[in-house]
């Protein structure tokens, strides 16, 4: 597998959210963790699209580890949403892999970015 470009995957990452939204609201009349779902899986991308005019390295990294914790966080709501029985396991495992994914990509962009960073204060 090449490079992530993870301004798309994490865009990509969102729709297939929005998707699972619209089916738990509708198919589960499950309303609660969905949301939260919602927030958190489609603010990895806006965090991501936000870096993309940082003012200084300090600032894109901020915005990367924000989106690296919503990353997280949703990979959290995904886990209870297949455990309580409101999605299957090929949407949950599906979705789940596309998340490791995208948290692998954010830590070697935070790793990457703190490295230049100390590499500048040298």
């Amino acid at each position: 597998m090449g490079a992530v470009n993870i301004h798309e995957e994490s865009k990509r990452f969102a729709l297939e959210i929005i998707k699972l939204y619209s089916f738990l609201n509708k198919e589960k009349n499950e309303y609660i963790l969905a949301k939260q779902l919602l927030r958190s899986g489609t603010s990895i991308g806006a965090n991501v699209r936000e870096s993309k005019n940082a003012q200084s390295q300090l600032d894109f990294l901020n915005k990367i580890n924000i989106a690296l914790k919503e990353a997280d966080e949703t990979q959290y709501w995904l886990e209870l949403l297949y455990e309580s029985n409101y999605i299957s396991e090929e949407q949950f495992r599906s979705l789940f892999n596309d998340s490791k994914i995208i948290v692998g990509t954010l830590v070697n962009i935070v790793k990457s970015v703190k490295e230049n960073i100390n590499k500048n204060k040298i």
